[in-house]
């Protein structure tokens, strides 16, 4: 199974106001797939995002590939963390 980790854009958002999920998601199915898991959420306006770090290691050992835009936020996670 070919599986991403990327973003998502949710709900009816107003023009101009993006909110994004961080979801698993099978590669093969395309854009509209059925989401097999959500990790977090991101909000580009303000620069939160929360992300369950623990679920992403976990589906990174079963395969997954992150996306760009998701392996930024882990890394900036992971600078948090180390007091960087």
């Amino acid at each position: 199974m070919s599986v991403r980790i990327r973003l998502r854009r949710i709900g009816k958002n107003p023009k101009g106001k993006p909110h994004f999920r961080v979801s698993v998601l099978d590669e093969r199915k395309g854009r509209d797939a059925r989401v097999l898991e959500e990790l977090g959420f991101y909000n580009p306006l303000n620069g939160d995002a929360k992300i369950n770090k623990d679920k992403i290691e976990a589906w990174i050992k079963k395969g997954a590939q992150p996306s760009v835009t998701v392996k930024s936020f882990i890394k900036k996670d992971l600078k948090k963390i180390k007091g960087e």
